[in-house]
């Protein structure tokens, strides 16, 4: 009896989902680590890259690893991803924002 890769299920889902979930993370953790190890790009460029990779990385994790959409069936996982993602934005934006305060408040006079 054999069976080949693409019936290979693991909890009800596709082996071929979770490889390429792997792999698109791969490639998105290579492309920003080779554009800082070896200068491929300026300063800013670099930080955009990476900032963007990243967001593209969560979304690949929530989508191949966490299995979240937003079918009728997965609506309720959505909307507690959804709130995720703004209480996320509140803290970074604060932390930001409290570190802009700290700084200008804090800022040597030189000259």
């Amino acid at each position: 009896m054999s069976t080949s890769s693409h019936d290979i299920r693991l909890g009800g889902l596709n082996l071929k989902t979770y490889l390429t979930g792997f792999v698109l993370a791969l490639i998105l953790t290579a492309i920003p680590f080779g554009a800082v190890a070896f200068g491929w790009l300026s300063a800013g460029a670099t930080l955009i890259l990476i900032a963007a990779a990243a967001v593209v990385q969560i979304l690949v994790h929530m989508y191949f690893f966490l299995h979240l959409d937003f079918s009728e069936e997965h609506a309720w996982n959505a909307g507690s991803g959804a709130f995720c993602i703004v209480i996320l934005a509140i803290l970074v934006g604060g932390t930001l924002w409290l570190m802009y305060s700290l700084e200008m408040r804090t800022m040597m006079g030189g000259g």
